[in-house]
């Protein structure tokens, strides 16, 4: 199935159920207690969906919206976005609906800005005690789906000078968090003259970001 195809379906779907097509692809801002910076980099949304609609066919739209956990609309959107430097910590509520959203169909993208790392995997041991992150493969198809990255993750900030690794959680065989670690491909969506990383770091980071987007949203 191409995705040309797989795409067409979508629209198709958000046609027969009235919803208009810029508004069925949204990425939401997870918003999360702790004291971590959930706000950070605000040019990375923006920029990361001005990409994949101008390089897919995927209907991407860009509201500028946030979302708690405890949100009436939380299931509006197929994909959340988390990232941070600091501290993450969620009520047993919170936690309650989180894994009630990922069950259900929907698909957590969190990047590790770093000083994530610790808080973040502590808080999915609590929202699945049962399971672990695992480190994808290169060989893993959110790395070739779009564009191929033969060598998984890019390399966008230094931070510890480790290998950049993309770790994952699934769910009755569907990944359902999708966690960077090491790469801070965020950092690489921000405006060019944030970081004035090369043009080279730049696409990379939004190409693996149309990479991730387009998996969650066909698997």
């Amino acid at each position: 199935m191409t995705r040309r195809f797989i795409i067409a379906i979508l629209l198709i779907l958000a046609s027969v159920q009235g919803i208009s097509s810029r508004d069925r692809v949204t990425i939401a801002r997870l918003k999360y207690g702790g004291g971590g910076d959930w706000y950070y980099g605000p040019t990375q949304l923006p920029n990361l969906i001005d990409f994949i609609r101008e390089n897919s066919n995927i209907p991407a739209y860009y509201n500028g919206k946030y979302v708690e956990l405890t949100d009436d609309d939380l299931f509006n959107y197929p994909i959340l976005y988390m990232t941070g430097h600091g501290r993450v910590k969620l009520s047993d509520k919170e936690i309650e609906r989180l894994r009630e959203y990922l069950e259900g169909g929907g698909f957590l993208l969190a990047n590790d800005d770093y000083g994530l790392d610790k808080s973040f995997r502590e808080m999915v041991k609590k929202l699945f005690p049962d399971k672990e992150l695992v480190e994808l493969p290169f060989s893993h198809e959110i790395y070739h789906c779009f564009y191929d990255f033969p060598n998984g993750l890019p390399k966008i900030h230094e931070h510890d000078g480790k290998p950049p690794q993309g770790f994952g959680v699934f769910c009755n065989k569907r990944l359902v968090i999708f966690y960077d670690h090491e790469s801070d491909i965020g950092d690489g969506w921000e405006d060019t003259d944030v970081y004035n990383d090369p043009i080279e770091k730049h696409e990379a980071a939004l190409k693996m970001g149309l990479n991730i987007v387009f998996y969650a949203l066909t698997h």
